[in-house]
């Protein structure tokens, strides 16, 4: 499904493959970016990834944060696999895949990727699996509470995807505390 969303107003996902220079073995690494608050929620390294990777990591995420509308995704194998489709409309997320050969269509993750191959993935080559997955994993934090993003006016992401969320918590409390009792036993 190829559409037009306002991030502003819904959940989306951004996801996208990159590869990394691991000494012993080429390696791979998905990046999930929320759209709105441009925080990476998630970078999977390993040494291959596909559709039980993906649907692996989206769980796992969906689990903490909630399963967002869309997942915003190139046409990977990884990605339009069925068992991704089945399982994504099975939580209830629509797809949006961009057009093929049309990288802006996803510019949130390119923008995150570029920024990440060039501060860090071209400056190192890595042992091992393991210690590609350790020090990617510390720059993913440093750039959601350190790194100012000039998309956010200089901040940093993680305290605008909490504030979101605390508003979000916020919105359902009120509508549950407005319930007089009666659909509550």
């Amino acid at each position: 499904m190829h559409i037009g969303i306002d991030e502003e107003t819904l959940e989306v996902r951004a996801i996208e493959v990159t590869g990394s220079n691991i000494d012993d073995a080429a390696g791979f690494s998905d990046a999930i970016i929320d759209a709105y608050s441009r925080e990476c929620l998630a970078i999977r390294v390993d040494r291959k990834l596909n559709s039980g990777t993906v649907i692996d990591v989206l769980s796992g995420l969906f689990i903490l944060r909630g399963v967002p509308s869309f997942i915003r995704s190139d046409n990977g194998p990884e990605f339009v696999a069925q068992a991704v489709q089945n399982w994504t409309k099975a939580v209830g997320a629509k797809t949006a895949y961009i057009e093929p050969g049309s990288p802006w269509g996803n510019g949130y993750c390119e923008s995150f990727n570029a920024r990440f191959r060039d501060e860090f993935l071209n400056g190192d080559i890595f042992y091992s699996l393991r210690e590609a997955q350790i020090l990617i994993e510390e720059w993913r934090k440093h750039d959601n509470t350190k790194r100012p993003h000039s998309a956010l006016g200089y901040r940093p992401p993680a305290p605008i995807a909490a504030r979101q969320l605390i508003a979000e918590q916020s919105m359902k409390g009120a509508q549950s505390a407005s319930c007089d009792g009666c659909c509550h036993v």
